[in-house]
């Protein structure tokens, strides 16, 4: 299998997203092909390969084990389909530590489309990188009602789980959500707070709560890695 000597993206960055793709594809479990067979397979150099490897590591997708090899540690994160819960939720139930870093807090003006959609002209928003295990997964954005907004930012974003503090803490009873899942390329801004390539494909899940009255309580629009982040869904026929 060649890679594309043609391509402005390097052959080390190529090589590492070959090999995600074949983890999240579960191709590759436990112990990963030795340097040799990488440069066998790909026709690329030895240190194309330790890059490659050196990145994954980085970023915790890989583990060295001295005079053992090296071993996939990636745990892809399932968000059941129909079960209203928070990322934090969802990533303790795959045995990881949920963390979130705060980029910013602030009031906006809605976009046209976005006040149609919600039915307000203002909203706080909120913007915060997601962690498993310390490894940056994705980046959400949510939008609250000025009022609601403004008691959340009083809150230590870098540690709270906002479903947890909008229930326990602020009285909020979330009862339903329509909820968009589509595929888009990394943005710019998005690629460098989670340091990956550009060229990434994220999943996109764009969500509008209510609460129990139908009031609006909060937009998301969530950009997760598709390495780390899958949807699933049970499905039955019926006749």
């Amino acid at each position: 299998m060649v890679l594309d000597y043609t391509n402005s993206i390097p052959l080390y960055i190529q090589l590492k997203e070959k090999i995600e793709e074949r983890i999240l594809k579960g191709f590759y479990t436990g112990k990963i092909p030795s340097e040799r067979e990488f440069m066998d397979e790909y026709y690329v150099s030895r240190s194309t390969v330790r890059q490659a490897i050196d990145a994954l590591t980085r970023e915790g997708t890989l583990e060295k084990k001295p005079g053992k090899g090296t071993f996939v540690t990636l745990k892809p994160i399932n968000d059941w389909l129909g079960s209203l819960s928070s990322t934090s939720e969802t990533i303790q139930r795959m045995g990881m530590e949920p963390g979130a870093k705060l980029i910013k807090a602030d009031s906006v003006q809605l976009p046209n489309i976005l006040q149609k959609s919600i039915g307000i002209t203002e909203a706080v928003h909120i913007k915060r990188i997601r962690y498993a295990d310390n490894i940056p997964i994705g980046v959400e954005n949510n939008y609250y009602p000025i009022k609601l907004g403004e008691k959340i930012k009083t809150y230590d974003l870098n540690k709270i789980s906002l479903y947890d503090l909008l229930e326990q803490e602020l009285g909020v009873n979330s009862i339903e959500a329509d909820q968009t899942i589509k595929s888009e390329q990394v943005a710019r801004e998005d690629a460098q707070l989670l340091n990956v390539p550009t060229s990434t494909s994220m999943l996109i899940a764009e969500r509008k709560l209510v609460d129990i009255n139908g009031d609006f309580v909060e937009y998301e629009r969530a950009s997760y890695r598709s390495d780390m982040y899958s949807f699933n869904i049970k499905l039955s026929r019926k006749k």
